[in-house]
């Protein structure tokens, strides 16, 4: 099978096959995407967490979370390349199938600008450029809209938690927080850093130092309702993933009268697919939150 040589988002050279037949995403959303391509018959194995389309994705075998992927398993289904992102899978798995000869792509999307560019360099990676690019184009058509409609418009402030006991956010380095300011929102935690301990990151205690904690991602912050409050949100977002979010959660926000968002009732329950899924359905992303975060 003819070979060719690329260059991955973390800089290593591996070489794939010109046109790939064997193909296993380690990536919910880029499963996703290796469907809407039309390469559903070449996926051999998904993620427990690839849910989508899901009555295509439920006949396919499964290999395990994006964090714990059965490596001895994918070895044994010798796919021609494996998909992953930086963030959601682990370094040692992926030197571990690259060691036995496994090519992986590694893709580190942190802006919805990125994950357009995941869209393009995976139709080259396929062989697919000419044929899936009237999709594409179609997506960067909503992304230049939607950058052009919220820039006539004042922007809304915004909180979205992805975890609870305790509250956890996003700062300003997530994928999460571009998909906000792409469609007007203001991360209202959006320089905040992670600090540890977890008493350091509520504000209970004095920040640890050392090499302990060098290194650590810094990007998703405990924070409390009152340090929410105090920030004055005119729009609260809950997602159902990573935590699933549920109408009985609205009730923490209540007691803050003050906060714009409560007072409004601008509080909502929203598919945390349109928050951080990269892929075939940004355009639809875009066009739900823009229209959500209106002001």
């Amino acid at each position: 099978m003819a070979q060719r040589t690329v260059t991955d988002a973390l800089g290593r050279c591996l070489r794939v096959p010109q046109l790939p037949q064997r193909l296993l995403s380690l990536v919910p959303s880029l499963t996703e995407a290796l469907f809407a391509f039309g390469y559903g018959p070449q996926v051999v194995a998904v993620t427990d967490y690839c849910t989508e389309p899901a009555a295509q994705v439920a006949a396919k075998p499964r290999i395990g979370g994006t964090k714990n992927p059965d490596v001895a398993r994918i070895l044994a289904l010798q796919p021609d390349l494996v998909l992953a992102v930086a963030e959601e899978n682990r370094r040692q798995d992926v030197e571990q199938l690259a060691a036995a000869g496994i090519p992986v792509y590694v893709f580190e999307p942190r802006t919805v600008r990125d994950g357009i560019d995941v869209l393009w360099r995976l139709a080259e990676l396929l062989g697919c450029r000419a044929r899936v690019a009237s999709q594409i184009e179609e997506i960067e058509a909503v992304y230049a809209e939607t950058l052009a409609l919220v820039a006539q418009r004042p922007r809304v402030r915004v909180f979205c938690p992805i975890w609870k006991n305790p509250y956890m956010t996003i700062n300003e380095e997530t994928y999460v927080h571009d998909v906000l300011r792409v469609c007007g929102g203001d991360n209202v935690f959006a320089r905040r850093q992670r600090r540890f301990p977890l008493a350091a990151d509520l504000g209970q205690a004095p920040e640890a130092t050392g090499a302990r904690y060098a290194g650590r991602d810094r990007r998703y912050p405990r924070v409390t309702l009152a340090e929410m409050a105090a920030l004055r949100p005119d729009v609260i977002l809950l997602p159902d993933e990573p935590y699933v979010f549920t109408e009985a959660d609205m009730a923490d926000f209540l007691p803050f009268s003050e906060v714009p968002a409560v007072r409004h009732g601008r509080i909502y329950l929203v598919d945390g697919k349109l928050l951080s899924w990269y892929g075939p359905r940004i355009g639809h992303s875009l066009r739900t939150l823009r229209a959500l975060l209106a002001p």
